[in-house]
């Protein structure tokens, strides 16, 4: 089975957005044939945040060389890396290592935002091998990938 990595900016989110994002989007890559990887993954005790700092937790799977190590190890597991900058109001920075890691191990990557997005940067454009203006349009790509469908 093709192995998916999903990255999407967390800093300053809830946990209810952020969960509910990965719950919506791993069920429906896992219903489209990929084996889903993604930072949430055994971070469940995260739920109840109500504001997501970008460091500083202590708890052993969240300290900032846990989740580090442990995202740069996932990306490197992926065949596939799909970041969804969709609505980022700021530059997520671990998102961008994430895209970075992933195109220098020279895996398939596919971005999703529109134009006015505040990622919209010389390295994130050459990196990202494909850019979708919404994920709808890349999970049919993906769909597309993993049926053989010619489209």
């Amino acid at each position: 089975m093709t192995k998916l990595y999903l990255a999407h900016p967390i800093t300053g989110l809830s946990g209810d957005e952020v969960f509910g994002y990965y719950d919506k989007w791993v069920k429906e890559l896992t219903h489209t044939g990929f084996e889903i990887l993604y930072p949430m993954t055994a971070k469940g005790y995260l739920r109840t945040e109500s504001n997501y700092k970008s460091h500083g937790y202590d708890k052993p799977v969240s300290t900032d060389k846990a989740i580090v190590g442990r995202d740069s190890w996932m990306v490197n597991q992926a065949d596939i890396v799909l970041i969804d900058l969709t609505g980022a109001e700021q530059v997520s920075i671990g998102c961008v290592s994430e895209l970075a890691w992933a195109w220098c191990q020279g895996k398939h990557t596919i971005v999703v935002m529109n134009d006015d997005n505040p990622h919209c940067h010389a390295f994130i454009l050459h990196q990202a091998h494909i850019i979708f203006p919404t994920m709808d349009d890349a999970l049919e790509y993906l769909y597309q990938l993993a049926t053989g469908d010619t489209g």
